[in-house]
């Protein structure tokens, strides 16, 4: 595979999570936290953390959209993946959805292709190459 090829690869992959993500943001910047801090108070832990969405489903999304410190963002969003299943997709882990797939493989998705992007970095279509 050309050098071009893996970039425009890296492309691709940025731009798809990124709009993904951020459309969920967009979501919370509409609706608010607040179920997601009820959620985090009941297991236990402090209820401001819920306003880290904005930088896991804004911030980082806008960072591999733009190839800015495309690594950040792309950790940035797989802790946010971490949370979001462990809070609210914890009880679907080890189900199988009604259409036969895993119940959580779109959030697996999105963890593991931010996990790629941070090891990959941006490729050359991006602000900066980090």
């Amino acid at each position: 595979m050309t050098r071009t090829n893996a970039d425009l690869g890296r492309l691709l992959l940025r731009l798809t999570l990124g709009f993904c993500v951020l459309f969920h943001g967009i979501a919370k910047i509409q609706g608010g936290v607040e179920g997601i801090a009820h959620d985090l108070i009941a297991l236990g832990l402090p209820g401001f953390i819920a306003y880290g969405v904005y930088v896991g489903e804004v911030l980082a999304p806008m960072m591999l959209i733009l190839g800015f410190y495309s690594r950040l963002g792309a950790v940035l969003v797989a802790i946010n993946m971490v949370f979001a299943l462990g809070i609210a997709h914890r009880p679907d882990m080890l189900k199988i959805s009604q259409y036969g797939g895993w119940a959580i493989e779109l959030q697996a998705m999105y963890l593991i292709t931010a996990i790629a992007l941070s090891l990959m970095g941006p490729g050359r279509f991006g602000i900066n190459d980090r």
